[in-house]
């Protein structure tokens, strides 16, 4: 275990009361704050501040600030100091168990960005599992997801209708690159919405993949300052990617309305759409990179001129193999289109439920 920010404090970690849990009652439950494990008194992923946190990840819906120590995985530790600032963080190896009020748990890579965990909960004879979010398809930019043996699973259902199945990331980053040259070839501006913690990060691998390092000098990659320390901290974790230059740092940037953007790839998260921070770009094909880009209704809404399906969360099939691998008697879904997921599981002879947690969309900014 690596310890990181505030001060140690044994009493606040070290000397907790262990919570009687009930005899066969859950090992993780509802409260106020948040998921709650009363057999070892500490939260998972909690919206309100509290004593103890283990935390799956680093966006702004599962970590937040206020609370005493934070348990989390290694690899996500510079991704919590980034969005979080100095706090007592607890660092730990995946797969390596740790004691939390005399409750066995250990964090299991989830896939969904770096540094992403599941929580596995062992106490007697029993194991829980929280999955956080996570997806099951290849990232060069993360651990894979490793299926966890359980009791009882705490599923994400972000896309849980079976309308959501996702094509292999590689074709999408080829469609993402062939837009990018055709706005080069008409003297435009590729502008790439993605969320600035993951989404952005994997494009960005993706693409050093197709795009050979003698033509990369051609291929001018501009950042938005949203998206600059993410990409840093990957960066600094050895992931792959195509070269940026932040945007703020061009000196054509201070000039809006020119075209001396035309051609290149610029990369802002969503909020940017219809600000006053687009009016730089003289002409600009406007393109986003999610999930919901599966329903096209969806990018017509936005606005967008393309939409480009990648996700870093589960799709529909991933979600029944995950909860088939896990061999869970009993599911709880979360965070999305449950009501599908639900009753599919319980034809299927699993108590499954919903679970009404305050687990959102993806932040679009620390």
């Amino acid at each position: 275990m690596r310890v990181s920010g505030r001060a140690f404090s044994p009493a606040v970690d070290d000397a907790a009361a262990t919570v009687a849990a009930v005899p066969n009652g859950p090992l993780i439950e509802l409260r106020a704050e948040g998921l709650y494990c009363p057999a070892g008194d500490f939260h998972i992923d909690p919206w309100r501040p509290v004593p103890r946190a283990v935390i799956t990840h680093g966006h702004g819906d599962h970590a937040r600030a206020g609370s005493g120590t934070y348990h989390l995985a290694s690899a996500g530790l510079p991704i919590l100091e980034w969005r979080l600032g100095a706090q007592d963080y607890r660092t730990h190896a995946y797969g390596e168990a740790f004691d939390l009020g005399g409750v066995r748990v250990s964090l299991h890579p989830a896939g969904h960005v770096l540094g992403s965990a599941q929580v596995r909960v062992e106490a007697g004879d029993r194991v829980w599992v929280a999955s956080g979010d996570y997806k099951r398809d290849p990232d060069p930019t993360c651990a894979p997801f490793e299926p966890v043996r359980c009791d009882a699973f705490i599923t994400e259902a972000t896309f849980g209708l079976p309308i959501y199945r996702w094509r292999p990331t590689r074709e999408v980053a080829a469609e993402i690159l062939a837009w990018w040259q055709g706005c080069r070839a008409r003297g435009e501006t590729a502008v790439l919405f993605a969320y600035a913690l993951g989404k952005a990060q994997r494009v960005l691998a993706e693409l050093a993949a197709l795009v050979p390092e003698a033509e990369r000098a051609a291929h001018r990659v501009l950042l938005h300052g949203a998206m600059a320390q993410g990409v840093r901290i990957y960066r600094e974790a050895g992931i792959a990617m195509l070269p940026t230059e932040p945007l703020s740092e061009q000196p054509e940037g201070r000039r809006p309305r020119t075209d001396a953007f035309a051609g290149d790839l610029v990369l802002a998260p969503p909020s940017a759409a219809g600000s006053a921070w687009m009016r730089r770009f003289r002409r600009a094909s406007l393109g986003f990179a999610s999930g919901w880009m599966r329903v096209r209704g969806s990018r017509r809404r936005r606005g967008y001129d393309r939409g480009f399906v990648i996700s870093d969360h589960a799709d529909w099939p991933s979600l029944l193999r995950t909860v088939e691998d896990t061999g869970a008697r009993q599911v709880f879904a979360t965070h999305g289109d449950t009501a599908a997921l639900v009753r599919v599981l319980c034809e299927r002879g699993i108590d499954a439920r919903t679970l009404r947690t305050e687990y959102g969309d993806e932040d679009e900014a620390p």
